[in-house]
């Protein structure tokens, strides 16, 4: 009986390391999802819209103090209450070389599917609501750096933001940036 003791230890042991590579991926590919999607929400914004910031005084030079409306801690509050709701237009893809999941957007930013490539990618309503979850999770324990990151503009914030100041994706730091 002592080796099948060694043989459920082991069992449980790679069990449990399948289990954290898909959350892991899980929690990377909401966190690339995410980045996309507020990179797709805020160039989708006027860059002449302004809002005002700080009190309404007036500056000595007559001037207030306005800032773009598209990286402002408001619209990236707003925008931050909805956008896992976009987590629905995702769906499930194994990397073939990997055997990683990776989420894709399976709907176009207007609606349409036709431009899509969907083969080899699995679209159902259990992947889109753990991906929503594991989205809100992402925003709720990590609001702050997305609204710091989010506002003022910078390169490469899928890898600064989920592998570098989350370690959500610390085992992606190789994935290209388009790959989503």
């Amino acid at each position: 009986m002592k080796g099948w003791g060694w043989l459920a230890l082991l069992l449980g042991a790679l069990l449990g390391t399948a289990w954290a590579r898909r959350s892991q991926d899980l929690h990377c590919g909401a966190c690339r999802a995410l980045v996309d999607e507020l990179e797709w929400e805020i160039a989708q914004v006027d860059p002449k819209k302004t809002i005002q910031m700080g009190s309404f005084r007036i500056n000595p030079d007559g001037s207030q103090s306005v800032v773009p409306y598209a990286r402002s801690e408001a619209h990236l509050t707003e925008l931050l209450e909805e956008i896992c709701d976009r987590m629905k237009e995702y769906g499930e893809q194994i990397d073939p070389s990997t055997h990683r999941k990776n989420y894709v957007r399976v709907v176009g930013r207007n609606g349409e599917s036709s431009e899509l490539d969907l083969q080899g990618i699995r679209i159902d309503s259990d992947i889109s609501g753990t991906l929503k979850f594991a989205c809100e999770s992402i925003v709720e324990e990590y609001e702050d750096e997305l609204i710091e990151f989010f506002s003022r503009e910078a390169d490469n914030v899928k890898d600064k933001l989920c592998s570098k100041r989350t370690d959500l994706c610390d085992h992606a730091l190789h994935i290209s940036h388009d790959e989503l």
